[in-house]
């Protein structure tokens, strides 16, 4: 699957900052823009990993379902 978000930088003295439009929550701070990107990457990586396991724990003996959903903006 593949989804693509909106990464804003901006350049603060010897920095870039980044920030993804869509996750409020990613961040990064990096000396150049190409390791900003690269770092933004892995949060948004880093990020679905995490909130997928903390929804495993939560419905972990629940009987749920299950489904793939695709949304075009």
């Amino acid at each position: 699957m593949e989804n693509s978000f909106t990464a804003v930088y901006e350049k603060i003295d010897d920095w870039y900052i980044g920030y993804l439009q869509e996750l409020p929550s990613a961040n990064v701070q990096e000396r150049t823009l190409e390791e900003a990107r690269e770092s933004l990457r892995e949060v948004i990586e880093l990020i679905i990993i995490s909130n997928r396991e903390l929804a495993e724990q939560q419905i972990s003996g629940k009987d749920v379902l299950r489904e793939q959903i695709t949304v075009k903006l």
